[in-house]
C-alpha cells in the first residue's frame, strides 16, 4: 500500500518541482523513469486481491492501490486485470496468452519485440484478450482506459502548447516507454523464457537473475506466483525455499541451480 500510493505521490511531486525549476530536468527524468518502472507491482498485487479480498472491509484500499499506482504507466487497473488473468490461464499459448508478443530468443530480441508491440495498432495480443473477455466489468474497463488515454494526450498537448514539450517528454513520455521495456523484460520475458511450454508446472520457472532479486523485481520466484497467485510478492522467495523439493518432484522448471 505504501509502495503503490507513496510512489504515485512521488511521481506527482516531480512535476511542480521540475516545472518551477527546483529540480533539474535530468534528475526529473531519472526519478520519473524509476518511479514509473516500479509502479506496476502494487497494482499487480491488487489485481490478485492480495491487499484485501472481495467482501472484506479494506477492499476499497485494494481497489484504490490498483487504480492509482499504474496511472503513470497509463495502464488502467481493470484492463490490466482482465488481460492478466488470461495470461495466467493461458501462459505461453501463442494464440491466447496476451503476453506472448514479448517472446524472443535473446533479451535484446525481447526488448525489440516489446517495443514493436507498443506501436499503434500492433498490440493484437491484448486487444484479442479484451475482445474475447466475458468479464462483467469489461465495459467499465474500456471506458476507464479511454478516459485515461485521452487525459494523457490532453496533458501532453497542453504542456507542449504551453512551452513545456521537453519537460513532458522527459518526465512522462520517454520514462513510460523505458519503464514498459524493463517491465516487459523482467516481468514477462525472463520468468517465462523461452515461452515454449504450457501447463501448470512448466509455463514459468524459478531462475537466477544476473541483476539480482531486487532489480528483477522479485521475478526469480515467478513459479510460486503462478502456482499460488495469492502469495504476496515479498513472500514468494521464502515460499520457494519452503517447497523447493516438492517443486522438483512435480517437474517444475527450476533454473536456480
Amino acid at each position: 500500500v505504501a509502495w503503490g500510493l507513496g510512489n504515485f505521490v512521488l511521481w506527482l511531486s516531480i512535476w511542480p518541482l521540475a516545472l518551477m525549476g527546483f529540480l533539474p530536468i535530468w534528475a526529473a527524468f531519472l526519478l520519473s523513469t524509476l518511479s514509473i518502472t516500479i509502479c506496476y507491482l502494487p497494482s499487480h498485487e491488487a489485481q490478485h486481491s492480495i491487499i484485501a479480498a472481495e467482501g472484506t472491509p479494506l477492499r476499497w484500499l485494494n481497489e484504490l492501490v490498483g487504480h492509482v499506482s499504474t496511472i503513470p504507466l497509463l495502464l488502467p487497473y481493470r484492463i490490466a486485470w482482465i488481460t492478466h488473468k488470461q495470461h495466467h490461464a493461458n501462459a505461453n499459448d501463442p494464440e491466447l496468452d496476451p503476453d506472448h508478443g514479448n517472446r524472443g530468443d535473446t533479451w535484446w530480441q525481447a526488448v525489440w519485440n516489446g517495443a514493436q508491440s507498443r506501436q499503434h495498432g500492433a498490440n493484437e495480443g491484448y486487444a484479442n484478450a479484451i475482445g474475447r473477455s466475458d468479464d462483467p466489468n469489461l465495459a467499465k474497463a474500456i471506458r476507464e482506459g479511454t478516459i485515461l488515454s485521452l487525459g494523457y494526450y490532453a496533458i501532453l498537448t497542453g504542456l507542449a502548447w504551453s512551452g513545456y514539450a521537453i519537460e513532458a517528454a522527459l518526465i512522462w513520455w520517454v520514462p513510460r516507454h523505458l519503464a514498459m521495456t524493463y517491465i516487459q523484460l523482467y516481468l514477462s520475458w525472463a520468468p517465462h523464457h523461452p515461452m515454449e511450454e504450457t501447463g501448470r508446472y512448466r509455463d514459468t520457472r524459478a531462475w537466477r537473475s544476473p541483476v539480482g532479486t531486487i532489480l528483477s523485481m522479485g521475478m526469480e520466484y515467478h513459479i510460486i506466483h503462478h502456482l499460488f497467485p495469492r502469495i504476496p510478492l515479498f513472500q514468494t522467495g521464502p515460499a520457494y525455499y519452503e517447497i523447493r523439493d516438492l517443486l522438483d518432484e512435480r517437474g517444475c522448471r527450476n533454473d536456480r541451480t
